[in-house]
């Protein structure tokens, strides 16, 4: 009972992030499954059960609250769906450790540009009416999909990142379509385990207790990404995604500093670094509001002396007469 009590905090703790910043739930899910020792394809498999019903209750939250395009969620979930079920059937067969540095590099470069670009810029609005396109979006819902089966989570990392980095749709409604899209993966990957694994070795309580944490958080972090400045929410996206990436790395093969001090050091100073930054975008946001403010003031004094002018043009004159 502790174990499953402490599942339920997981998938509410996990989805709370997810529903709120577009990523975290599987990888922090799946984090906690590896670390009891669980297979990582039943591991994924695990969480991917528990996914269809708390990305079917977020993506109905998310749609109440309206953050959801549609078309976004169709032109990239469709082609997630697809790399997921093929990610789900390699990974019973296959180890894809190779790939996570490779992957994780291009995801830091990523989360380094959004953190800098919300935080120093704030929210890019040149291009929010231009359209999403399909050559864009069915590539990354592919690969990120694939990545997300694979990897026991990432439909979020990858997803969102790169949805944001585009400028072509508000951070609200990126969150909103990628977590509602999700569903797809989702039940594709859980349909492509279970075709290649079977029902061995998934403890049903395990995605009960993640599904039962996921679904009490999904319209709390609906409603919460609704209501934070998209200036704040992306630096803390960015954050999240640099602080999680450089992590991976520095526990990779390649690096090699996982368990040593310099692994908390640098872990440290990116945090330290990420609370800056949210920070400074906290108090820049305040600063923009307080422009509209007075901006908006200004125009209403200015229209009430044009009301003014014609008044007193009207009003008749004192003076000497003939």
């Amino acid at each position: 009972m502790p174990a499953l009590i402490l599942l339920a905090l997981v998938g509410f703790a996990a989805q709370l992030v997810d529903g709120s910043l577009g990523m975290a739930y599987g990888v922090t899910s799946s984090t906690l499954l590896l670390a009891v020792g669980t297979n990582p394809a039943v591991a994924s498999a695990s969480v991917h059960l528990s996914e269809i019903g708390t990305t079917l209750v977020s993506g109905i939250s998310h749609w109440r609250f309206g953050n959801v395009d549609w078309k976004v969620v169709l032109r990239v979930g469709v082609p997630g769906a697809i790399g997921s079920f093929v990610g789900a059937t390699v990974l019973s067969r296959l180890a894809t450790d190779a790939a996570a540095p490779l992957m994780s590099t291009v995801l830091l470069v990523l989360g380094v540009y959004i953190l800098v670009r919300f935080t120093l810029f704030g929210l890019r609005k040149d291009r929010l009416h231009l359209p999403l396109r399909k050559r864009f979006l069915a590539p990354l819902g592919l690969v990120a999909g694939f990545v997300d089966a694979t990897g026991g989570g990432g439909w979020g990392p990858v997803g969102t990142p790169a949805l944001l980095a585009s400028g072509r749709l508000e951070p609200r409604k990126v969150i909103g379509s990628i977590d509602t899209s999700e569903f797809l993966v989702a039940l594709a990957a859980s349909l492509g385990f279970l075709l290649t694994l079977g029902s061995q070795g998934i403890d049903l309580r395990w995605v009960l207790a993640l599904l039962v944490g996921g679904i009490a958080a999904a319209p709390l972090a609906a409603w919460l990404v609704r209501h934070l400045p998209p200036r704040i929410l992306g630096s803390a996206v960015g954050g999240i995604i640099v602080l999680t990436n450089t992590r991976t790395l520095i526990r990779s093969d390649a690096v090699g500093l996982g368990g040593t001090p310099a692994e908390g050091l640098v872990l440290g100073f990116i945090a330290l670094v990420w609370v800056a930054a949210v920070a400074w975008s906290v108090r820049a946001y305040r600063a923009e509001q307080a422009a509209e403010r007075q901006a908006a003031q200004d125009l209403d004094a200015d229209l009430d002396t044009l009301d003014d002018e014609p008044a007193a043009a009207l009003a008749p004159t004192t003076g000497p007469t003939a």
